[in-house]
């Protein structure tokens, strides 16, 4: 009754006006610091902690993918086994279980992938149990090595694979949730902002209209503030939003792509070589070496990943060993081919020399390792554009937050100085 009674009178009006102002600029500034602190966390977070845990997960499925290649060349070399190729396998091993740790770190947050990090964590030993045992029995010439050497690319590829690639999709999605929460509009902020905005008009206006007063300086002072933080948060947000959405497209998913080809190709290349281990027995590798070639550089090395990878990258860094890539695939394929004829043909030696023999430019471990190596380089120039992207998008938030809680008190200030003249009026 008090307040409907303060409100029939003028001055009770022009009080609870003030004072409706004054909690409203409050709480915007509250609402709105809160939201550009958390805006700016969620941005940081993405280079410090994110696209680190999913680089980690693709590190692990690429270091046992890569592995698994490079044991079954090794089981082929002629005579004493490749001092080169045991350190890269070792080297894989060890990457693999770095990157596991790191990805493990936050596994804990999410169900599914602390289940995939505990399978990939079981059977790796068993694995690298398994290719051990192989190498073992090659060396003492017990052909029962080859047989120890698929079963363990079988249990990498049906248990160990699959939980690294599905632990992988999760912490991508993970990242693209980030980047759509980094990107988004602060809708809360925004009603509350253009809300503060329309009633510091609408107060100035009732003013004209009750007291025949054109201006009031501590309204006007409000407003400008408020006017300052809508065009400033305007401009920051939309600036950093573009920067996060550049930072996705040119960066985190063009990175993914490539990753995904980089790993089809290191399949491709595993089934290459074990389909000669398996001397005649190894239709499925050759045909699962055809479906890997195809989805990374289609049937003739022109298309497939690569392509939609090429025509992502064009005008940029990562252009030059994207196309160098292209040329390897399609180099690689003809060297698969004539590796084909020869063991097809009973000549098993000269297709196993053929398939390893680095020297040779054309064949097809110099194609093979070129391809690797130019998508290892657009990789990182990937993940480079992401990072200066997304830093850019940190910086373009540099000061918001505190500015925006400086900008609403002053508005809350010249709201009580505005409606504080008024009311002496009627004094």
């Amino acid at each position: 009754r008090g307040l409907r009674r303060s409100a029939a009178t003028s001055p009770g009006r022009l009080s609870l006006i003030g004072a409706g102002l004054v909690v409203l600029s409050l709480l915007t500034g509250l609402v709105g610091t809160l939201a550009m602190q958390d805006r700016g966390a969620t941005t940081d977070g993405l280079v410090e902690h994110r696209e680190p845990l999913a680089a980690a997960a693709q590190e692990v499925h690429r270091s046992l993918s890569d592995a698994d290649a490079t044991a079954a060349s090794a089981f082929l070399s002629p005579g004493a086994e490749s001092p080169e190729l045991r350190q890269r396998y070792e080297r894989d091993i060890a990457k693999a279980g770095a990157a596991l740790a790191k990805a493990a770190s936050d596994a804990g947050s999410t169900g599914g992938a602390a289940e995939q990090v505990d399978i990939i964590s079981r059977q790796l030993p068993t694995y690298t149990g398994l290719v051990e045992t192989a190498r073992t029995n090659d060396r003492q010439g017990y052909p029962v090595g080859a047989a120890y050497l698929r079963e363990a690319s079988q249990l990498l590829r049906s248990e160990i694979l699959p939980a690294a690639e599905r632990l992988y999709e999760i912490d991508n999605d993970r990242l693209a949730e980030a980047q759509d929460d980094a990107a988004g509009v602060p809708w809360v902020t925004v009603v509350l902002l253009l809300g503060l905005a329309a009633a510091l008009l609408y107060t100035q206006a009732y003013l004209r209209r009750t007291t025949n007063r054109v201006f009031n300086v501590g309204l006007l002072v409000a407003t400008g503030a408020v006017g300052v933080a809508v065009l400033w948060t305007t401009v920051a947000l939309t600036v950093q939003g573009v920067l996060v959405s550049q930072g996705r497209d040119d960066g985190s998913e063009q990175a993914g792509l490539l990753v995904d080809a980089r790993i089809s190709a290191l399949r491709a290349r595993a089934d290459e070589t074990l389909t000669l281990v398996a001397r005649g027995g190894g239709q499925e590798y050759e045909e699962e070496f055809t479906e890997q070639f195809g989805r990374f550089a289609g049937p003739d090395g022109e298309g497939g990943l690569l392509a939609r990878a090429r025509a992502e990258a064009e005008d940029t860094a990562a252009e030059g060993p994207l196309r160098s890539a292209s040329q390897a695939a399609t180099a690689w394929r003809s060297a698969h081919e004539r590796i084909r004829e020869l063991d097809d043909s009973g000549n098993h030696r000269q297709a196993v020399t053929s398939a390893l023999d680095t020297g040779d430019d054309a064949g097809a471990a110099a194609a093979f390792t070129r391809l690797d190596n130019d998508l290892a380089d657009a990789i990182g120039t990937a993940r480079q554009e992401f990072v200066d992207d997304t830093t850019a998008a940190s910086r373009a938030l540099t000061l918001l937050a505190p500015g925006f809680a400086v900008l609403s008190v002053v508005a809350a200030l010249g709201a009580t100085l505005g409606i504080r003249e008024r009311l002496r009026e009627y004094r």
